[in-house]
């Protein structure tokens, strides 16, 4: 059998890939890609840095709001920088990078100051979103021309540091050439924004742990003293005073009794000895409105002095002879009734804090203890002088009483050894003697 011619296959020899054009860059969109490379680069080591001065600063902020001021200006092309702290009342400035002189001067005159919407910063606070000006002298409702003519600066950026929705703070930004910042700037204000809140929130966290463990330290303290101080309140008083100056960082603390008529100058510490002879000058006196403890004696409640130098109540003279400015005093109560004052003060202002005014109140709380344990104590010392006295005087009467039992006893044994019986011859006779109730 003949095999069948075998047909020839055509051999398809695999062609090479057609290799592809890359794309050509030209120079400029090559130097472009360059630029943003770097600059990824330098926020990626920016915000490396600040982590890093987060990590190493758990009890001062200061040092993270100086690491972000500095790489703000420099990776924003900016002519200076700031930041701020937010108390909830007031706008404070908490760090300046490459500010002249004539422009810190014109920042210190604006500040401290509340939110509104006349400033940037102060925009941005109050409505907790970005506020960017190409241009203030633009602006209707910026109200600080002035103020950027001496600091030299057109545009400005304000990014606020938020924890949840509440301001703690804003971070700006200011140019001198009157044009708008970039998206890829103001969203890197946000990331700093947002470092800036995790060390304002590790400070807080830290000094609230910090806070209760010094408080805790200053409650166990003081009632130590109140048990071995049972017949006087003065060094309870004493001990009060000097842990309200450290924990409050205050410059003084004066601590006050009132006996429901007068006010009695009691404790203090660290006042001077000139402001110490004008507190004795003075009292005790009435409580009147003039005084910060006569004030919360009358209204039975915390009062506060902003600044004591501009309150139209306050005797003026007698805060500039001390030297204090900010005022806070905390009345003591005992079932709603006045007993003393707290008075705690400051030569600055803005140093109040609420948890300040919280403090005191556990102190003045302490205070009423120890002057209502002395008032018992002193009680019971008079009622048990006074039952001693009472047991003395009936021991006493009974001394004399049983002193008069044996001497009639002893002068009546005398008597009927004495006396000899009578004799009747007459048993008779001795009858109508014993039906009369005579024994012989």
């Amino acid at each position: 059998m003949e095999r069948g011619v075998k047909t020839a296959r055509t051999k398809v020899e695999a062609k090479p890939p057609i290799p592809k054009n890359p794309p050509k860059i030209d120079g400029s969109a090559g130097r472009h890609l360059k630029q943003r490379l770097k600059e990824a680069s330098e926020q990626q080591a920016a915000t490396t840095e600040i982590l890093r001065v987060i990590s190493s600063s758990r009890i001062d902020v200061q040092p993270v709001f100086d690491t972000i001021a500095a790489s703000v200006l420099r990776l924003c092309d900016a002519q200076f920088s700031a930041i701020f702290r937010f108390d909830g009342q007031l706008i404070h400035i908490a760090a300046f990078r490459n500010v002249t002189p004539e422009g810190a001067a014109a920042f210190r005159n604006a500040y401290p100051c509340p939110p509104g919407r006349g400033g940037n910063t102060q925009r941005a606070v109050l409505t907790g979103s970005i506020v960017h000006m190409p241009d203030v002298l633009n602006d209707p409702e910026y109200v600080y021309q002035e103020a950027a003519k001496q600091a030299n600066f057109r545009s400005a950026l304000s990014v606020p540091m938020l924890i949840g929705e509440q301001p703690v703070g804003a971070i700006s930004v200011f140019r001198a050439a009157a044009r708008p910042f970039p998206d890829s700037q103001i969203e890197l204000l946000k990331t700093f924004a947002a470092q800036a809140v995790i060390a304002v929130e590790n400070v807080r966290l830290f000094n609230v742990t910090n806070d209760a463990l010094e408080q805790q330290t200053a409650t166990a303290e003081i009632l130590r003293v109140i048990s071995s101080s049972p017949k006087d309140a003065t060094p309870v008083f004493e001990t009060i005073a000097r842990n309200a100056v450290r924990l409050c960082a205050s410059k003084f603390c004066a601590v006050f009794r009132f006996d429901g008529r007068n006010v009695h100058f009691v404790a203090h510490s660290n006042l001077p000895p000139l402001g110490v002879q004008e507190m004795r000058n003075r009292f005790p006196m009435p409580p009147i409105a003039e005084s910060p403890a006569g004030r919360a004696i009358l209204t039975r409640a915390a009062v506060y002095l902003r600044d004591a130098l501009l309150d139209s109540d306050y005797a003026r003279e007698f805060a500039e002879i001390i030297g204090w400015r900010e005022v806070l005093a905390v009345p003591m109560l005992r079932e709603g009734v006045p007993v003393g004052v707290i008075v705690v003060a400051w030569t600055k202002t803005g140093n109040v804090q609420r948890r300040y005014e919280e403090l005191l109140r556990t102190f003045a709380d302490q205070a009423v203890i120890a002057i209502e344990n002395v008032r018992l104590f002193t009680d019971l010392e008079m009622r048990t002088a006074q039952l001693t006295r009472t047991v003395g005087e009936l021991k006493a009467l009974g001394e004399v009483g049983q002193a008069v039992v044996r001497r009639q006893r002893g002068r009546a044994t005398v008597i009927h050894a004495n006396q000899n019986p009578p004799r009747f011859s007459n048993p008779q006779a001795v009858a109508p003697v014993k039906e009369q109730g005579i024994e012989l």
